[in-house]
């Protein structure tokens, strides 16, 4: 038998998969199942992108797809196989696969029951801005950068558009069904100085394309690039720093990659504390911020479950300074006697100023300012300690001005350093996505002793 027709029509459509047929599919594996436990993953998505370079546009496409993941279980054996056939032989053959690979398993003694079914709040991050948006839109959007790059003939445009749609859900054979439908658009954009020597950069992310100021960004990381032709070196050294909210969400991130409980609890984290046990109740970063997670948060929107189905709520991991918690998973929360939290499925940190960017730098005798950073690399994983590089747009301030362009900096730096070192914060915005990815809302920073260990050669 084939799939239902229309499950094929949407799919060559490019039409996301409507939660009905969605979880038709799940409950058709469910009854094949001859295991356990059955838990299917479901993710149907539908991508558009246009991408320009050198002020012309070079492409423009979409994609539909979908993926099934079959995880099922004979005690503690288990195995997981992956497919995009959603035709009834594929899913035959897929969870009979599973089934076969689970039995030749070895016991894992960490494995845990699936979930049955959960209390899960409503997520409403599906935007029809971008679920109707066409490849004009999305050129017309990139016009922006290019026609003002054409005029001025001083600049070369580069950059990428792209909008995805997206429905997830788990289901299994104990009655849980998560599920979540959302929207993003992303707008990045560099901008280079047909001399070579400036580079600026701006971009966006929101699940509503309405909420994208195309103009205002194209204009901003033309203002940028123009402004840091012909950069001056200046000596590496501890700099009073201010970061836009790109830069300190690319460092800020990182807490939560290493706030796992069981690291800590077993000596492997920078919140182990000296003589052993964690640093919860601790302050471990300056007490006018604070670091959460919150799904229904109207700048992250995030997914209300883990990937096990597991409800996430709103979570304060650092209050005022002091960490009030870490990630259990469902595992280690048992073995603990805690309370499972599941992984954070989004990032937003929160402080007591309201400071723009511009009153920062107006409040700055001498420091730098940076717009992002790129390629960071682990160091001392004891401390959060990385490495990495400024890139496209770095100024020198002075006496609440930015007097010239920078070369590029290699940093050394721990977010826990910087957040203690903390002068002054705006509001936090939603940040076009780092290195880790996510929903992430992060403020502008101030703050003193950045520590710029080498210049770069890099533009």
């Amino acid at each position: 038998m084939t799939a239902p027709k229309r499950l094929i029509e949407r799919e060559s459509d490019g039409q996301l998969l409507s939660r009905n047929e969605i979880f038709d599919v799940i409950d058709k594996c469910v009854k094949m199942s001859k295991a356990d436990e059955i838990e299917i993953n479901l993710n149907s998505t539908v991508t558009g992108n246009t991408r320009f370079a050198a002020n012309q546009l070079s492409t423009s496409g979409a994609t539909a797809d979908v993926q099934l993941v079959v995880y099922s279980a004979f005690g503690p054996k288990h195995a997981v196989v992956t497919t995009n056939d959603l035709s009834d032989e594929s899913l035959r053959r897929a969870v009979a696969q599973s089934e076969a690979l689970a039995r030749l398993a070895p016991d894992d003694p960490e494995v845990m029951p699936r979930l049955g079914a959960q209390v899960l709040p409503t997520v409403n991050a599906f935007f029809d801005s971008v679920a109707q948006l066409t490849p004009g839109d999305r050129a017309k959007a990139a016009l922006t950068a290019l026609a003002p790059a054409r005029a001025s003939k001083d600049v070369h445009a580069a950059g990428f558009i792209i909008t995805n749609q997206t429905a997830q859900a788990i289901g299994n054979s104990k009655g849980l069904q998560a599920y979540h439908r959302s929207t993003s658009a992303n707008y990045q954009l560099t901008v280079r100085t047909t001399d070579g020597t400036g580079s600026g950069w701006a971009a966006a992310d929101d699940h509503d394309w309405n909420k994208l100021d195309f103009n205002q960004l194209s204009t901003r990381a033309m203002e940028k690039a123009r402004r840091s032709r012909n950069p001056a070196a200046i000596e590496p050294g501890r700099y009073t720093v201010i970061l836009e909210p790109q830069a300190v969400g690319d460092l800020v991130q990182l807490i939560a990659n290493y706030a796992d409980a069981r690291q800590s609890d077993e000596g492997r984290s920078p919140f182990v504390k000296q003589g052993g046990g964690n640093k919860i109740g601790e302050k471990i970063i300056d007490e006018r911020l604070s670091i959460l997670s919150d799904p229904l948060d109207p700048q992250l929107l995030a997914p209300a479950f883990d990937g096990d189905g597991l409800p996430l709520t709103r979570r304060s991991w650092v209050e005022n300074g002091v960490l009030k918690q870490l990630q259990y998973s469902r595992f280690w929360a048992r073995k603990q006697g805690k309370e499972p939290t599941g992984n954070a499925s989004c990032l937003k940190m929160v402080g007591t100023g309201t400071q723009t960017v511009e009153q920062l730098i107006a409040g700055t005798t001498r420091g730098v300012l940076v717009t992002r950073l790129w390629y960071l690399r682990e160091v001392d994983p004891r401390t959060i300690l990385y490495t990495g590089l400024t890139r496209d747009g770095t100024f020198l301030v002075e006496n609440g001005k930015i007097t010239r362009s920078l070369r590029n900096f290699r940093f050394n730096e721990s977010p826990l350093f910087m957040l203690n070192n903390l002068e002054g914060i705006s509001l936090p915005e939603r940040i076009a996505g780092t290195e880790q990815g996510g929903d992430i809302a992060m403020p502008a920073v101030k703050v003193r002793d950045f520590n710029f260990t080498s210049l770069s050669e890099a533009v």
